[in-house]
C-alpha cells in the first residue's frame, strides 16, 4: 500500500503521518484485499485547516473525501468519515466488487478537455481596444488543456456507487446491459439522474 501524505505551504508532524497511515491501512485490510494508492493534501484556508483525501481502490474503485476544520487532526477524521459513510453505505457491493474474479472488461478510451470559459459581454460593451470576433470565431471554444480519460464498462448500480464513493458530480459509463453509452449525475435535488442513449423502443435493462 503506498500513502502519500503531504502539506500546502504547512509542516505536517510525524505523528499526523502515522495517524493517517495508520487509518488508511485499516481501511484496505477491511474492505479490499489487495493494496491502495492513496494521496492525503492537507492545506490551511484562513482560520482552518482542510484535508483531501483521493483514493484508488481495487477494480477502479476511486474514493475521495474532503474535510474541514479547527486543526490537521480534526480535518482528516472529517475527510476520513465522508469516505467511510459511504463505504458503509456500499459495504456488500464494495467487498464483492474488489475480490471479484470475474475479469472485468477494459474500460474505454477518451479524452477529457478543459474549455476557456465564453466571454459574456454583451456586444455594446466590447471595450473598443479589443477586435471583435467574426461569428465564424465565436463558433468554437478554446481548449486549454486536455487529458486522457476512462468509459467503464458497467452496471447502473455499479456506476451509482461509483459515482457516490468519488464524490462526483456526474460519470459517463457503457451499460453492460444495453451496450449503450449512459450517464449518472448528480441532480440539485440531491437524488441522482441517469441518462440512457438506448433507443426509445429498447426494453429497459
Amino acid at each position: 500500500m503506498h500513502i502519500q501524505v503531504s502539506g500546502k505551504q504547512i509542516d505536517l508532524s510525524d505523528a499526523l503521518k502515522h495517524r493517517v497511515n495508520t487509518h488508511l491501512g485499516n481501511l484496505a485490510e477491511r474492505y479490499f484485499d489487495t493494496g491502495l494508492q492513496a494521496q492525503v493534501t492537507f492545506g490551511k484556508a484562513r482560520s482552518f485547516f482542510t484535508c483531501d483525501i483521493n483514493v484508488k481502490a481495487a477494480r477502479g474503485l476511486i474514493l475521495r473525501g474532503e474535510g474541514e476544520a479547527a486543526d490537521a487532526n480534526a480535518a482528516f477524521d472529517d475527510a476520513a468519515e465522508h469516505i467511510a459513510k459511504r463505504l458503509r453505505r456500499y459495504h456488500k457491493r464494495v467487498t464483492t466488487h474488489a475480490r471479484s474474479t470475474t475479469r472485468q472488461e477494459q474500460p474505454e478510451r477518451a479524452r477529457s478537455y478543459v474549455l476557456q470559459p465564453v466571454d459574456d459581454h454583451e456586444p455594446g460593451d466590447a471595450s473598443p481596444t479589443l477586435p471583435q470576433k467574426t461569428e465564424e470565431e465565436e463558433t468554437f471554444a478554446t481548449i486549454i488543456a486536455e487529458q486522457p480519460a476512462d468509459i467503464p464498462v458497467l452496471s447502473v448500480g455499479e456506476a451509482v456507487m461509483r459515482l457516490d464513493l468519488a464524490g462526483q458530480n456526474f460519470l459517463l459509463f457503457r451499460n453492460t446491459a444495453s451496450r449503450h453509452i449512459s450517464l449518472v449525475y448528480r441532480r440539485d435535488d440531491g437524488n441522482i439522474g441517469w441518462l440512457d442513449t438506448a433507443p426509445l423502443d429498447a426494453p429497459t435493462p
